[in-house]
This record gives C-alpha cells, structure tokens and sequence, in this order.
C-alpha cells in the first residue's frame, strides 16, 4: 500500500487542492469572460504561438496552485512539475524525486479562447513515476473530479458528490469514441473511419474526454501521435489517468503497457488508449493493433 509522505493526512490534502481548485475555477471563468471582448483577447494572450498558446489564465492559475501547496506544504519532500515551468525554464524539477505534483493549468487552451467551455485544470501526484491521486477541474460543467488513489467521485462547487457511471460496452464498434477537436490527424481520422465506431463525439481537453468516459457518455479515447509530429505530455495524462484507472477504466499504449512518466521532454509518443474497463482493455487494444496492422495506417 502507498503511504503519503511523513506528515501529510490524505483528507487534508484533497481539503486543501479542493480550496485552490475553486479557486482555480473562479480564474479560469473571469478570463474566460474577458476573452468574449476582441480587445481583450490580445491582452490575455501570452504568445503567438498558435498551435501552443499561452494565455494569462494559464499562469494566474499556475501561480495559486503552486504557491498554495508550497506554503501549505514547506517541509514535505516532493517537487512540482508545471507546463507552464517546463516552457519558460530548462530547470523545473527532480524527476527522480519519489513524489512529485504534474499541473496543467489549462488543459485545452484553445478550446478555453475558442469559447468551447472544453477546457480543464489537471493535478496529480506521482508516487515513483505513475498517479497516484488526482485532481481534474471542469469549470463550466461546476465539476471537480478527484481521485485518492482508491476511489474516484466528482463534487460541485456546493460539495454535493457524485460518482462515476462508467459504461460497460465490451464489442469495439458499439463503443463511442470521443476525440479531439483541435489535434487531430489525418492518419487517425483514417483509423477511426476504419474501425467504425457507433458513434463519434468530438471534444477538447484530454481531461474532457476522459471525465465523458467516466460519466458514461463515451467508452473509449484515441490518442496518436505523428513521427517528429508534436505529441501530448506528462501534465496532459496524469491527473486524467489517474481518475480513470481508480474508476475501473485503463489507459495504456498499443501494446497494453502502462504510460511511463518523466521521460525525455515528458513525451508520451505512439498510440495511447482510454477504454471504459480495465477487464477489456487489452482485447481492444489488440483488435485496434490488429486493424493497424491489416489497413497499414501507421508504423508499428
């Protein structure tokens, strides 16, 4: 059994990334106004980067998560990996400390400046390089997701709890496949048309489309990565992991295998699946390497 740190009650814990994840929330929905004027819109962007924006919501919220656990946490012995770090330092963590936090501070940015309300705040806590408990925050749907390593449940701002109400769809074609809105490829468009799904929902953030999967909307997420392309990273699936596979769901590569975090760049490369459970995963898994394979859509 994994124990916490020295000193650090796992009750506390959540009780205290549950009050900045509020106020995360109360971040993310004041720019997320904003950005309805044209004029403010510039004023919030951080970059021109399109394909990887950065917005002022991104480093409000990363500033109030990680100022808040460091002094609420002086002396406990874990690091803190942040996206918003890794792009502004060469030096952001010790990836090879037992415990470290992974922060996104805005999951689907793009979606946040489009409008979409598909936008999130993802926060785990790696215990030797996998979640081990995780926070995933969906301001417009009032939903704070959070798992303690045993069970996941979600709450709303008034603290009313709901658990997850995962699907049970074990036939690859009955499954709905949710999917992204703005990262994805021709070479998976080809595989999802090859393998036709019942149904197809079309969704922005990573944690997003893993909370449909453990509301039941959907059964199953799609991640593939192009060679050189660029690929999703550490602070994309931690969290999202992490309230999936204590829900009774898995996420894993092609081949079945468990992510691995810290990595170069904190890449995760390849083909990645989310499935709705655990029991099924690694059947489906095969069946989709095995129409990889067949129809030739992508080296493996």
């Amino acid at each position: 059994m994994t124990k916490l740190p020295f000193g650090v009650d796992i009750n506390n814990l959540i009780d205290d990334i549950r009050i900045l994840s509020w106020q995360a929330a109360d971040i993310l929905h004041y720019y997320s106004k904003l950005l309805e004027d044209s004029d403010c819109k510039r004023n919030i962007l951080r970059n021109d980067n399109e394909e990887d924006p950065v917005t002022l919501a991104d480093l409000k919220v990363n500033e109030i998560i990680i100022k808040g656990i460091n002094e609420k946490y002086k002396n406990i012995n874990w690091d803190i990996l942040s996206e918003e770090n890794v792009k502004i330092s060469s030096k952001v963590s010790d990836c090879n400390s037992d415990w470290i936090w992974v922060l996104d501070p805005l999951d689907g940015t793009k979606d946040f400046i489009q409008g979409t309300g598909n936008y999130a705040m993802h926060l785990a806590l790696n215990f030797k390089q996998k979640p081990y408990i995780g926070f995933v925050l969906i301001p417009d749907k009032n939903q704070l997701w959070i798992t303690d390593g045993k069970k996941t449940w979600f709450e709303k701002r008034d603290g009313t709890k709901y658990k997850p109400n995962i699907l049970n769809n074990k036939n690859l074609k009955k499954m709905t496949l949710v999917t992204s809105k703005n990262h994805g490829n021709d070479i998976l468009r080809n595989l999802i048309q090859k393998i036709n799904f019942r149904k197809v929902e079309i969704m922005g953030s990573i944690g997003c489309k893993i909370a449909s999967i453990v509301r039941g909307e959907s059964d199953i997420y799609i991640c593939l990565s192009l060679p050189g392309k660029s690929s999703p990273k550490d602070w994309d699936f931690a969290a999202p992991e992490s309230i999936l596979k204590t829900a009774g769901g898995a996420i894993t590569n092609l081949d079945n295998q468990e992510l691995t975090y810290g990595q170069a760049n904190f890449q995760q490369r390849g083909v990645i699946i989310a499935t709705n459970n655990k029991k099924t995963h690694g059947s489906i898994c095969r069946e989709i390497k095995n129409i990889i394979k067949k129809e030739d859509i992508y080296p493996i």
